[in-house]
């Protein structure tokens, strides 16, 4: 079944696309975060299919290593939409980004070989819908 967008929504759409550039990426390219002795960057995984998640967080770990930025922050939301319930031949807690992510990076050789840590996030930095990663210092 098709619905069709009606003319006040289709008017409302098209004048929130015009201000794009005002929406936030949410991409790890962004701003750092600064803290007193680190700066930690930030990727939100919150829209983004498993592929698209796992994809991410590898080309993420990748660049970051490189360039000797060690402090990641990477949301992946609590899993409390997520439409896995609702069909019986998926995991209820596997095909969640907050479990198979670092599952992902986990069970990734050349992505453990650039980890040091894996930890859940602060309850005033995401709690279970995030996790820190900690890279190793690039061996010259």
């Amino acid at each position: 079944m098709v619905k069709k967008i009606s003319q006040k929504d289709l008017k409302i759409w098209k004048k929130f696309t015009k201000h794009l550039n005002n929406v936030e990426s949410k991409d790890f390219e962004s701003e750092p975060i600064h803290s007193k002795e680190k700066s930690v960057f930030v990727l939100d995984l919150h829209g983004y299919s498993l592929d698209e998640a796992n994809v991410k967080v590898k080309n993420c770990i990748n660049e970051f290593y490189e360039k000797g930025q060690r402090n990641i922050k990477i949301i992946t939301g609590k899993g409390s939409r997520s439409k896995n319930t609702k069909d019986p031949y998926q995991s209820n807690s596997l095909s969640i980004l907050k479990n198979s992510v670092p599952e992902f990076i986990k069970n990734n050789r050349k992505l453990m070989d650039k980890v040091l840590q894996i930890n859940q996030a602060q309850p005033n930095d995401g709690g279970e819908g995030a996790f820190y990663l900690l890279l190793k210092k690039i061996k010259e």
